[in-house]
């Protein structure tokens, strides 16, 4: 099997360099504060697609003979290795199938035969579109584009180290994410081997450690399903090419749960204005929570990818706003007599809590006959602004309790 090396990652750059936007690394001044190192932030997110994975479907598709492209291409995916391999296979003019579950979130779907794929939906999971995609593959003939376990894929992904010596001057760490392991294979054996004392840190998620475990085996293994927001990294069994590259030149693997990737894409949101999705902030997750001992060390983080869904990203803010003590919602118990809800509200204004929301109920909650009850959602400024008015409800007599 063809090895991946320097030499093939260099001629993977010169190769899609002309169809590839370079991704910008700048650091970020706010969140170096608060991780206490020189921190960069390579910003993969911005990709024509949304994500670093074009980089290697790019590679893959320049690859082939003309009669492999003359059969078309076949990739399984949920998400971004399915745009990538469907933009640069339209781009190319070269047939596509992708593959995907049959719960794939419709804006995916939608996006990948925007892109110019044939999208074909099938089996409830990842696994089962795979091996449907290669058995497609064995009878038509088409080539399989693997999301992670190809050399040619892991080549491309490693331009991304390549472009971090150039835009970091003396870079001394990287923080990369890792699903299968064809990202952060391929980068680092860019880094390690032109600098090897580079360090050079991985992270997976807390929920699906595939290739943590298959370090400590000796051997990719197959973990149970589990559910993450970093569905970009949910990967059950890393990948036998991907393993001896992480096993050589990965320092160090840690995790992540999903409240701290949340809290990380919330920080970026917020502090960077740049939108992230949930595997694409793992690894910024880990240097903001102090996972591994970077500090002053002038390192680089990746954020991916950007293609979250909407819904998730609003859970995430809101979930973030009440963990900051910016958005608070309790239940007051009242009197049912007129003027008791505005007696309410003149404290609430007191205290310059803005209302967004409420519900006003007599039937519910457990009241007696004489009370109501009203659930108030409240913009806040943090914990102490929370504290000074809990104490003004208290003085006032009103039995209240938080909702969490």
């Amino acid at each position: 099997m063809e090895s991946v090396t320097l030499a093939s990652i260099q001629a993977a750059r010169e190769r899609i360099a002309p169809a590839l936007y370079v991704s910008p690394c700048q650091q970020s001044h706010s969140l170096s504060e608060l991780a206490g190192l020189p921190l960069y932030l390579k910003l993969e997110n911005l990709q024509r697609t949304g994500s670093f994975k074009e980089r290697g479907a790019l590679n893959k598709l320049l690859t082939l003979t003309e009669e492999e492209r003359a059969r078309g291409v076949v990739a399984a995916s949920a998400g971004n290795h399915a745009q990538g391999v469907a933009f640069h296979a339209s781009t190319l003019g070269v047939r596509a199938q992708i593959f995907m579950p049959l719960a794939t979130p419709q804006v995916k779907v939608a996006a990948t035969r925007a892109y110019g794929a044939e999208v074909v939906l099938h089996g409830a999971s990842y696994d089962e579109a795979c091996a449907e995609a290669l058995k497609r593959c064995a009878t038509e003939g088409g080539t399989f584009i693997h999301p992670f376990d190809d050399p040619a894929v892991i080549a491309g992904q490693g331009t991304i180290g390549l472009e971090l010596l150039e835009q970091v001057p003396d870079l001394e760490a990287v923080v990369v994410q890792i699903g299968g392991g064809g990202l952060i294979g391929g980068v680092a054996c860019a880094l390690k081997e032109t600098h090897p004392k580079l360090r050079v840190i991985g992270v997976e998620t807390a929920q699906l450690p595939s290739m943590l475990r298959a370090r400590v085996s000796g051997a990719p293994v197959t973990i149970g399903a589990a559910a993450t927001i970093a569905d970009g990294i949910a990967v059950r069994r890393a990948g036998d090419v991907t393993l001896p590259l992480v096993s050589r030149y990965v320092d160090e693997i840690v995790t992540v749960d999903d409240e701290e990737i949340a809290s990380a894409i919330l920080m970026l949101l917020e502090q960077e204005k740049t939108l992230a999705e949930g595997a694409g902030a793992a690894a910024l997750a880990a240097v903001l929570q102090a996972k591994t001992n970077l500090r002053g060390l002038r390192t680089a983080v990746l954020v991916s990818g950007g293609n979250i869904d909407v819904t998730l990203l609003a859970k995430i803010i809101e979930r973030g706003l009440v963990k900051d003590g910016r958005l608070l919602r309790v239940r007051v118990y009242l009197q049912d007599r007129p003027g008791a809800l505005l007696s309410l509200t003149e404290i609430l204004a007191r205290e310059r809590a803005n209302i967004v929301e409420t519900v006003h109920d007599r039937a519910y909650y457990g009241v007696s006959l004489g009370e109501t009850a009203i659930d108030v959602t409240l913009e806040m400024r943090g914990a102490a602004h929370i504290t000074a008015l809990n104490h003004a409800l208290h003085e006032a007599g009103f039995r209240f309790e938080r909702i969490q």
